[in-house]
This record gives structure tokens, C-alpha cells and sequence, in this order.
């Protein structure tokens, strides 16, 4: 991945095992003045923003259904956590953040 001078990347955690996913491997990370949804899903972690594009709800309270997209809580809206395009029909994205996973830990440019 190319790095652009305009991102800030954060460091979330030195390791995957120090966030504390539920069991829909979702958890709510805060700092940096930011509150952010990070996604395990498989080998893989994605972030976004915290809450629904929609009406707000917390994603980290929702879940991942069988195909890997993230659902939010309060109305059942279905996301794609690779580029945020709302899979239920309507004109909502949920921002998406890059990851990446190096030898000092993970970090998530925002």
C-alpha cells in the first residue's frame, strides 16, 4: 500500500489479541479524538466509523451476517466493510478507514 502524506495513521493496538472483539468479532475503539468500529472478519481487520450513516446506531453493536457484511443494530442496514456501499438499497456509505497490520502493531489511517 502506498502511503499518502495526507493520512494519519494511528496505532489501535500492538497486537489483534489486545482488542476485544464481541463474538460477531466487533469492538469499539476510542482515541485520538475518534471513535472507530474495527472489524475482525476471518484473517482480516477493517474499520469504520462508529456509527451508522443512517440514524447513529453503534456498530460495534451490531453484527456480521453469513456473507460478511456488517449490520447495524437499529434498522438492520447492511454494509460491505471493504468499501462501505450500503447493501440495502439506500443512499447511505458507511466510512471506511484502511488498515494495516505491521511488525509494531495495527494501525488504521484516518
Amino acid at each position: 500500500m502506498t502511503h499518502n502524506d495526507n493520512m494519519q495513521w494511528i496505532k489501535i493496538a500492538e497486537h489483534v489479541n489486545e482488542i476485544h472483539f464481541n463474538t460477531s468479532g466487533l469492538a469499539e475503539w476510542s482515541g485520538a479524538g475518534k471513535k472507530l468500529c474495527i472489524i475482525k472478519h476471518g484473517e482480516e481487520i477493517h474499520a469504520c466509523t462508529a456509527k451508522c450513516p443512517h440514524a447513529g446506531g453503534k456498530m460495534a453493536e451490531g453484527y456480521l451476517d453469513a456473507l460478511g457484511q456488517l449490520v447495524c443494530p437499529l434498522h438492520r442496514y447492511k454494509f460491505n466493510i471493504t468499501n462501505g456501499r450500503n447493501l440495502s438499497g439506500e443512499g447511505y456509505y458507511l466510512k471506511i478507514f484502511p488498515v494495516e497490520i505491521r511488525e509494531e502493531g495495527i494501525f488504521v489511517s484516518i
